[in-house]
């Protein structure tokens, strides 16, 4: 087992790096979760008119058909990276 020493002072300062980080990512969390909290809860109107007209199946569908689309390029992308990989250790 090895035991790193690392001298008072650097393991201060690394701490405090390390709380300050950790402080930041809290009071960003909370902050964000106030924004939301801020929203107003009324109904969205074009939404229910969407919904009731029918047309919000249309916009489901294009949405499911584009990340169908970007699923299917970014598994054959990483195909061709993997042959090209292949082929460089040969």
């Amino acid at each position: 087992m090895i035991i790193w020493r690392i001298p008072s002072a650097n393991y201060k300062l690394i701490k405090y790096k390390q709380m300050k980080k950790k402080i930041l990512v809290f009071l960003s969390a909370f902050f964000l979760s106030l924004i939301t909290f801020a929203q107003e809860t009324e109904q969205v109107e074009m939404a229910d008119e969407m919904r009731a007209s029918g047309k919000i199946y249309v916009v489901v569908a294009v949405l499911v058909t584009v990340f169908i689309g970007i699923v299917i390029y970014l598994i054959r992308i990483d195909r061709k990276v993997s042959k090209l990989e292949k082929e460089v250790k040969k």
